[in-house]
């Protein structure tokens, strides 16, 4: 197995690795605008007009403004009206090589493509004569350390909950031992009555999401408007540290607010577990519920846990995953002794589904981690050039070298504005950064501002701002978009 994306590299070669990544960016988007260019108010007439349209179809409630993705480039996402924005949100962290990557433009012009396309199969039943050597050549290529299969899947909920199934299964299967299913199973499980119906269950963390399916939503924890009115598994969750920054001021306080995490996880696990717990799910970066984070130690010590238990430990990458942390994955932070269970993953990769090193996690009987499509062979062969282009131009390296400049002149920034923006986080994580606004106004106010000035960025929890650039995306334009972040911050 092919492990190239994942090689460390020294100090002096990011600093090499940077500029070449300067040059990559700017010879994959000629054209790119070198500031945002701003015709009118954004949204502008037209771009307003076709969402009005659009909602008399389609809710559009949640729209920030209508794209013209034909002619969005590079960083900049264009509006219906011709104005074109620095865009740090990237569709919600999953657009990795930018708009309109000639790469990715040249795949989806291929041969190999177009047959994907228009014959998408039934995966688990008519597997096409080039599936495993499309997952060999990307996302498998891309496998984390320690992982050797993948099951893939459509979206970042359907791989959280074909993982969660896989860990019932297995599970299931050792307790059942040697013998096949009985009776009374086959008759009670239709019933949806234990002992068929497993009472097993899924633990997460406070401040958690893991997805809007039922399974996935029962373990997504961050907004109440989530979860309102759908019905839910009664699965336990933890709490996640809530550090206080900057870390280096409060190491004692986080080591005792993590270590009182941990005590209390393994609390949840004997007692209001009962031994039901089949798989513990954990972000390395709660992402949807505010940018929470947390130490490398703080991970070891749940892994530790997990094993202690014969719980299986599914790490949900599916925002954090894919170069943005300045590592392929982001729990490579963390150097576990032992590796996760799983590892779940979509938005960058366009693609989804889940990693896993134990074979048994593949269920012993065929159709069991079945649906009709099992994911899409034309999502894998973007995952491949994906993958391909990160390599050939060591996007994970030089990612982690713009993540420390821009880390570096925002922390720098936000000490002339100290009551507008606090708790800055993500050092050392790549463009994983992160910060606080002082309220849910506050951010909503600086959010509009930023669009009115060329930037569109979003934010997580209750008033974080987070970060959520391309891998396309440098030096550059981190100046562009800490220029308009100061000129923001001087006006509020």
């Amino acid at each position: 197995m092919l492990r190239s994306v994942h090689r460390t590299t020294s100090a002096a070669r990011i600093a090499q690795l940077a500029k070449r990544y300067s040059s990559y960016a700017s010879s994959v988007f000629p054209d790119e605008p070198s500031v945002p260019q701003l015709k009118t108010e954004v949204p502008g007439p037209i771009g307003t007009q076709l969402n009005t349209n659009l909602g008399d179809v389609f809710d559009n409630r949640a729209a920030y403004f209508v794209t013209d993705y034909y002619n969005s480039i590079g960083n900049y996402i264009s509006d219906a009206d011709g104005n074109k924005l620095l865009d740090v949100y990237m569709q919600i962290a999953s657009i990795g090589l930018g708009y309109n990557n000639p790469a990715l433009k040249q795949v989806a012009k291929s041969d190999e493509m177009t047959t994907a396309l228009i014959n998408r199969p039934a995966l688990a039943c008519f597997p096409g004569v080039d599936y495993q050597k499309v997952l060999e050549d990307g996302i498998l290529k891309a496998a984390p350390p320690g992982m050797t299969k993948v099951w893939t899947a459509t979206t970042g909920s359907d791989a959280n909950e074909t993982a969660f199934k896989a860990a019932f299964m297995l599970q299931a299967a050792r307790d059942r031992g040697s013998r096949d299913f009985n009776q009374q199973e086959l008759i009670s499980v239709m019933n949806n009555e234990a002992p068929g119906a497993s009472e097993k269950c899924i633990l997460s963390f406070d401040k958690a999401f893991h997805g809007r399916l039922f399974g996935s939503l029962s373990t997504t924890r961050s907004k109440a408007i989530h979860k309102l009115d759908i019905p839910a598994f009664p699965w336990p969750k933890a709490p996640f540290p809530a550090l206080k920054y900057p870390l280096k001021d409060f190491e004692n306080e986080n080591k005792q607010e993590e270590n009182r995490c941990l005590e209390q996880l393994e609390d949840i696990i004997v007692g209001k577990g009962k031994g039901n717990i089949a798989a513990l799910i954990v972000e390395p970066v709660q992402s949807e519920g505010g940018d929470n984070h947390a130490s490398a130690s703080f991970f070891q010590g749940v892994r530790d846990i997990t094993l202690k238990h014969n719980i299986f430990m599914i790490v949900d990458e599916v925002q954090t995953g894919v170069a943005a942390t300045g590592k392929f994955w982001a729990h490579e932070h963390w150097n576990l002794s032992t590796p996760p269970d799983m590892v779940t993953f979509s938005k960058k990769f366009q693609a989804a589904g889940f990693y896993f090193r134990d074979p048994e996690l593949q269920p012993r009987q065929a159709y069991r981690q079945f649906n009709t499509w099992c994911g899409d062979p034309s999502k894998a062969l973007i995952a491949r050039t994906i993958v391909q282009e990160i390599e050939a131009n060591n996007l994970v390296a030089a990612t982690a070298s713009v993540g420390d400049y821009l880390f570096n002149n925002l922390s720098s920034l936000f000490e002339k504005y100290p009551g507008h923006a606090s708790n800055i986080r993500g050092q050392n994580m790549g463009t994983f950064i992160a910060w606080d606004s002082p309220n849910a106004d506050h951010r909503a106010k600086f959010l509009l501002a930023c669009r009115a000035k060329g930037v569109n960025i979003g934010g997580c929890g209750e008033a974080a701002i987070r970060l959520r650039p391309s891998l396309a995306f440098n030096e550059s334009h981190a100046d562009v978009l800490c220029g308009i972040i100061e000129n923001v911050l001087g006006e509020m």
